[in-house]
């Protein structure tokens, strides 16, 4: 891939580190990474989007109420 813009992940594709952050700088998404916070140490490095969901459920700390929320979510690993 080599669109700066990107407005969508594909399932199954792969992405440089650098696409990824290109692409969550711009874009009201979140995305899990199998190597935790060393996603964006090497922006060579490829990902493939191996899940992707249209939301998740979360539980606040001040009422314990869960609460679903619409977000794209990504989850990648390093190929």
């Amino acid at each position: 891939m080599s669109d700066s813009n990107l407005h969508n992940l594909e399932l199954d594709s792969h992405y440089t580190a650098q696409e990824l952050e290109g692409f969550i700088s711009t874009t009201d998404a979140m995305i899990l990474s199998s190597n935790e916070d060393e996603l964006f140490a090497d922006y060579e490095r490829e990902y493939k989007v191996t899940h992707q969901f249209k939301g998740y459920f979360e539980q606040t700390s001040e009422d314990g109420k869960k609460y679903y929320t619409e977000k794209r979510s990504y989850v990648v690993e390093k190929v």
